[in-house]
């Protein structure tokens, strides 16, 4: 990705790193930014069944006067986790938050610097994310007996949708603690 100063840009003109056209991974994310990517386009399907979803359940519902248990809990848990997947897939293709004030003035070579300080501290951040996830998922996957019990969602039909999200969200964190050390490898070695 070139560091560009994006001053003279007009209001609403992409700047070269930000443009639509770009739909990959940044080159530093390396082989797991391309595999996020890759899950990205499946996760991103997710939303269309979500859809066929509710329409499947409009019509049920209003047509032919029987509703079903199961679409509004099945749509909110599809949705639920492409959300949280969208935070890792943000992270490969480097669209996450940053405070640009100070960071668009840097030269080069500070931007490099706190690429590499930025990644380290999202790092920390995501081990400690995924060490509170895995609290919940204990809690959430096994009786206090230790026997598996799948917390459901406590509804008539009561899927375990509560403990499978919990699950997903610990994976993710895991994958985004692994990425973002990735990042900051492959931006010591640009530094270099």
């Amino acid at each position: 990705m070139a560091y560009e100063d994006p001053a003279g840009v007009e209001a609403g003109e992409a700047t070269p790193e930000h443009t639509l056209a770009d739909e990959s991974a940044i080159a530093e994310a390396g082989f797991l930014g391309r595999m996020i990517q890759k899950g990205g386009v499946f996760i991103a399907s997710l939303f269309l069944i979500s859809a066929a979803f509710i329409m499947y359940e409009i019509f049920m519902r209003y047509v032919l006067n029987a509703p079903t248990l199961w679409t509004n809990e099945s749509t909110i848990f599809i949705c639920g986790v492409s959300f949280i997947y969208g935070g890792l897939y943000c992270v490969a293709r480097d669209r996450h938050i940053r405070v640009v004030l100070v960071y668009d003035h840097l030269p080069d070579r500070w931007r490099r610097v706190f690429d590499v300080v930025i990644s380290i501290m999202c790092f920390i951040s995501a081990c400690f994310f995924a060490w509170a996830s895995w609290t919940m998922v204990e809690k959430s996957w096994w009786a206090p007996g230790g026997a598996l019990r799948l917390e459901g969602t406590g509804s008539a039909w009561n899927p375990p949708t509560p403990a499978l999200a919990k699950g997903f969200l610990m994976v993710v964190m895991i994958v985004m603690a692994v990425q973002f050390l990735v990042l900051a490898v492959n931006y010591l070695r640009k530094g270099r």
